[in-house]
């Protein structure tokens, strides 16, 4: 079975930041794309940023130039560097990492449990 947990949501003011990180761990054999999604009271939810194995990021229009995906390829991690917080981006945060278990002949997605990011005065 493969895990992700995540950690790092929390409340910060607007215009801080925060530093998400989502660990994969079970019986990985390999994993491509990994992502966070996130999802408001009463809304869908939506991709904020991706990364391929190869290190090819894809972010929402809303978060361009404040928020920074990465991965550590060795750790099976992925993190999300979140700057100029804004209350909009209130939600919580959903890892995805598309992963090839061992004795599996394809990917699958898989998801975290979520943290909530709150940003508020």
């Amino acid at each position: 079975q493969v895990q992700l947990v995540e950690s790092g949501g929390g409340l910060v003011q607007p215009g801080g930041s925060l530093r998400l990180s989502c660990a994969a761990s079970g019986s990985i054999l390999s994993i491509a794309a990994m992502g966070w999604y996130c999802q408001a009271p009463g809304k869908q939810r939506e991709l904020v940023a991706s990364i391929t194995s190869t290190g090819t990021t894809n972010y929402a229009d809303s978060v361009k130039g404040r928020f920074t995906i990465s991965r550590d390829n060795a750790k099976n991690t992925v993190y999300l560097q979140m700057n100029s917080l804004k209350p909009e981006d209130t939600a919580v945060y959903y890892c995805n990492a598309e992963v090839k278990a061992r004795g599996w002949f394809t990917y699958y997605h898989y998801w975290g449990q979520g943290t909530q990011v709150t940003v508020s005065s």
